[in-house]
């Protein structure tokens, strides 16, 4: 009988007291006091747009392109939703003016799906138009179970109007291979993550060799089929299953997929990939709104935790 460390019996519970903590107003108001000097500016290049462009500049410089994301969502108010749609317009025209190598990916509830899910289809269609306009490409991604349905309906009414728009499967639910099959028609663009949300064990894999095992059943049927994949990954066992798959069905490095990876994780990892010849993209989020955004990085990955303790006992 296969034996459990200490460190997988830990990890829910751990996992779970962390996304507590990012719906706790209470705890959100206290950590806000601090505003970066917590460790979020390890994994979110800043509070403002010019923060993020610099970021993002010399990202590029590095090698790599990136995927802007305006931290966000579960907005209640139309002005709010219209307001987040028109700065992602603005970011797509600097980047076409600019040449700067990016492109965006924003959630639905930040568009104002919560408020009308027409509200939220007509900004993202005004982001695609946008990005259409500029030579770019825009992704939905991926909320918690309860929004899969509904943002996996926008995305194909918006793919009847546009061929540059993308949407986001997670591996710990049990769904995505059916929809990605249902999706294959349309030559999607998807990008495949394991996914950052507790979901009930009925609609979801617990264990993370099963959630890593369902990665690769999704990366591999989406890699064979039409349309683009992008990878995001940071499990090296993962990448190495992908480039022993994309070499022996010799699909090219940059036109049918990518590996993408968070801002301030993996940096050496996602260098190498570069040196090899892959596209590597990193997501690069800002905006005030970084508290959840931590907290459901450091659930993904409790070790991170150490380093959010850490910046909480230094000065910047």
């Amino acid at each position: 009988m296969p034996t459990l460390s200490l460190d997988s019996l830990l990890e829910r519970p751990l996992r779970a007291a962390i996304l507590a903590a990012a719906d706790s107003t209470a705890v959100q108001r206290a950590v806000s006091r601090y505003g970066m000097r917590l460790g979020a500016r390890r994994f979110v290049a800043g509070e403002t747009m010019g923060e993020f462009l610099a970021v993002a500049r010399e990202v590029n410089a590095r090698g790599f392109a990136v995927a802007a994301g305006i931290l966000g969502e579960g907005v209640r108010e139309r002005g709010e939703a219209i307001g987040a749609a028109d700065q992602y317009c603005e970011l797509l025209r600097i980047f076409a003016a600019e040449q700067i190598d990016a492109n965006v990916a924003f959630k639905l509830t930040h568009l104002g799906l919560d408020i009308d899910p027409e509200l939220a289809y007509e900004n993202a269609a005004h982001i695609a138009q946008t990005a259409l306009d500029a030579g770019n490409t825009v992704r939905l991604d991926m909320e918690q179970s309860r929004y899969v349905d509904v943002t996996l309906a926008i995305w194909r009414r918006l793919r009847g109007r546009f061929d540059n728009v993308g949407f986001v499967l997670q591996s710990y639910l049990f769904r995505s291979l059916d929809d990605l099959r249902a999706a294959k028609p349309l030559a999607p663009s998807v990008r495949i993550v394991k996914g950052a949300y507790l979901e009930p064990p009925d609609i979801a894999y617990e264990k993370k060799s099963e959630v890593d095992e369902n990665y690769l059943r999704l990366v591999f049927e989406s890699l064979d089929g039409p349309g683009f994949s992008a990878i995001a990954t940071h499990d090296q066992r993962i990448i190495e299953r992908v480039e022993t798959f994309v070499r022996e069905k010799a699909i090219p490095r940059r036109d049918r997929f990518e590996f993408q990876m968070l801002y301030g994780i993996g940096g050496p990892l996602a260098a190498a990939l570069v040196a090899r010849g892959y596209r590597v993209r990193l997501a690069v989020p800002y905006g005030n709104y970084w508290f959840p955004y931590l907290m459901r990085r450091l659930a993904e990955r409790p070790a991170n935790l150490a380093f959010f303790l850490k910046g909480a006992l230094t000065r910047e």
